[in-house]
């Protein structure tokens, strides 16, 4: 009888630690696909308008972590830009609602495009066996964060 020592997976705080590696070093390619002319700041705006279309201000702060008058100061400099546009909400007069222009799905589709090709550099020198593993985890670590990430927003849309 064999007797063979199991390794256990990888714990979280390891995969974790890879992970945020992984990320700076993302932030370091993307970095040469430029976010101009938005901030890293504005460009999160972005990406959350895109995801819950028709937010108000206030949720949109709270998704930022941040205060209505520094977001809608992001708002205006994204609305001067063409990125953002403000719209009444048809059920409250007093209420505006955020959504992103035509322009800023065009620009989040640029940007997508131009470090989708900084990445491929990169995984283009990967053996093929470690970017399907790549793959495969990623998968579903995309999976588990957006289920976080949606459940989080939904309670605070329910709760705004």
């Amino acid at each position: 009888m064999n007797v063979s020592t199991v390794r256990p997976g990888p714990q979280p705080d390891e995969v974790a630690r890879v992970t945020s590696t992984a990320a700076e070093l993302l932030e370091v390619l993307w970095g040469r696909a430029s976010t101009a002319p938005a901030s890293a700041s504005q460009l999160r705006v972005l990406l959350i308008l895109e995801h819950h279309e028709g937010i108000n201000l206030r949720t949109l702060a709270d998704s930022l972590a941040s205060t209505p008058p520094s977001t809608s100061r992001l708002c205006d400099r994204l609305q001067a830009t063409g990125f953002v546009e403000r719209v009444v909400s048809p059920s409250d007069r007093r209420e505006v609602r955020l959504r992103l222009s035509d322009r800023g799905r065009t620009f989040l589709e640029d940007l997508r495009r131009r470090r989708q090709r900084e990445l491929e550099a990169v995984l283009d020198v990967m053996p093929a066996a470690k970017r399907a593993a790549l793959l495969e985890g990623l998968e579903a670590f995309c999976d588990a964060a957006a289920g976080q990430i949606h459940h989080e927003a939904d309670s605070d849309i329910r709760s705004a």
